[in-house]
């Protein structure tokens, strides 16, 4: 029997100490550190399993003018969007990484996929948290062709990939990675062992065969990935799939990507057959009345390589609190207070004893600084209680020095806006077109006021 060496692992992290301490010196977190039994590996065995992530058995130097070139054949999911979050379709021999709240539908989108791929090809779908029955059941219910697909029901990864091997497919899902262990690792399922280590295999695996192989994640409750941050490193490709259970709309968003743009988004709707793709995300997104409402206005976001048409909604109201509420959603509430400083600073309009709110509707997360101009022109509309045009559209990025910043890809966005019927739009001057689009009016402005005076 192999000798058990024992050490200490930061849950958050993954970081290696040689003895228990309260805080991790290397990511800051306290109370993370547990204690973990890993067997030493010997020489042959190490071998067995390949060189590294990449799967590589041989080592060899060769100059970077020698490195072939070829471009890797991609397969299509059957879903647009999610082809496009991973940069134009699967990639044979990558490793995929899904995130998401439970409820979120990872697991009925990822069978959806592989029942269209198994219809194309040999697919494997591993499940290691529920039955077979039950995952026959929800395909019945969703109305999947169920004769081409092969199922697993097993946590163990040396029989999985042994089986795989025998199997040959071309894309292979496991669901979850929590849930995976390995015979060698003598800690319990989930622990940061497990998982760095299963994932290593799996992503080694899918190297050496070239099959492309998903892995289910679970989230903590504050959204990020469980597991050690070395689980982010190892695979190829991560997504996140969005949405609360009480919202129809799934957004899809590529966080890593080593084969493809990253931050794209894709949207899809949850109904009673399963997911369906949305093909123009800005339809749902601007479900807006027609009559005009102080507070509400329309931003254009830059998602990855297209545009995407948000409402923002703003509310300020009277505090009788001492220190009046900041509260966002969608959007990060520390830029919300710098950007009511800036406006105090530079426009004179002090909110200090309102209580502000801000909304981004449909779910969606801004990440982009663009949206920092249209958050202000909503909260000044609602604190003045002004109307805004419901055919307005803004976007831009606001300075600590109260100057309005161009955002990349201007004349993208406005020609999204005008497609979708706008008609007037407050922009940062450096992004009006030297060309006039049809049918729009484009103001472009360099300092906070003269976008407020612009209203």
């Amino acid at each position: 029997m192999a000798k058990v060496k024992t050490a200490y692992v930061c849950n958050d992290c993954g970081a290696d100490f040689v003895r228990w301490q309260g805080q991790c010196t290397e990511c800051g977190a306290w109370n993370t550190i547990s204690e973990v039994r890993m067997p030493a590996i010997s020489a042959k065995s190490s071998r067995s399993l390949g060189g590294g992530y990449a799967g590589a058995t041989v080592a060899k130097v060769m100059r970077l003018d020698q490195v072939d070139l070829q471009d890797v054949p991609r397969f299509s999911s059957g879903f647009a969007e999610f082809d496009r979050v991973l940069g134009g379709g699967i990639v044979p021999g990558s490793a995929i990484l899904i995130g998401g709240s439970p409820g979120a539908g990872k697991s009925t989108l990822l069978l959806q996929i592989m029942c269209y791929l198994a219809a194309q090809g040999p697919a494997l779908y591993v499940t290691g948290e529920e039955s077979l029955q039950q995952v026959a059941l929800r395909a019945h219910r969703l109305g999947l062709p169920t004769n081409q697909l092969n199922m697993l029901a097993e946590t163990q990864v040396e029989t999985i990939c042994q089986l795989a091997q025998q199997e040959k497919p071309r894309i292979m899902v496991i669901d979850s990675i929590q849930v995976m262990q390995m015979m060698d690792i003598q800690s319990a399922p989930g622990s940061v062992s497990q998982v760095r280590e299963s994932a290593a295999f799996l992503t080694r695996f899918a190297k050496q065969q070239n099959v492309a192989v998903i892995m289910v994640g679970h989230v903590t409750k504050d959204g990020s990935l469980a597991g050690p941050k070395v689980l982010e490193h190892c695979i190829d490709c991560s997504v996140m799939l969005e949405g609360d259970g009480d919202n129809r709309y799934r957004t899809l968003r590529g966080t890593k990507n080593r084969f493809g743009a990253v931050n794209e988004l894709g949207v899809f709707a949850m109904t009673g057959q399963g997911m369906k793709e949305v093909k123009n995300p800005s339809a749902i997104f601007l479900n807006r009345g027609k009559d005009e409402a102080a507070g509400s206005l329309v931003m254009v976001l830059w998602e990855g390589t297209r545009p995407l048409l948000v409402e923002i909604q703003g509310l300020v109201d009277y505090s009788p609190l001492n220190n009046p509420r900041r509260v966002t959603v969608g959007m990060e509430q520390n830029r919300l207070s710098m950007l009511l400083a800036v406006m105090h600073r530079h426009a004179g309009i002090q909110m200090s004893d309102q209580d502000v709110f801000v909304n981004v509707v449909g779910g969606v997360k801004v990440n982009e600084t663009g949206a920092d101009l249209a958050t202000l022109l909503a909260l000044v509309s609602s604190f003045r209680n002004k109307p805004l045009p419901v055919d307005l559209v803004v976007f831009g990025e606001v300075g600590l020095s109260g100057e309005i910043r161009p955002v990349p890809s201007g004349q993208e966005r406005l020609r999204e806006a005008a497609k979708h019927g706008f008609k007037r739009a407050i922009v940062p001057l450096a992004n009006v077109p030297k060309e006039p689009i049809a049918g729009m009016t484009v103001i472009g402005v360099q300092k906070l006021p003269e976008a407020l005076d612009a209203l």
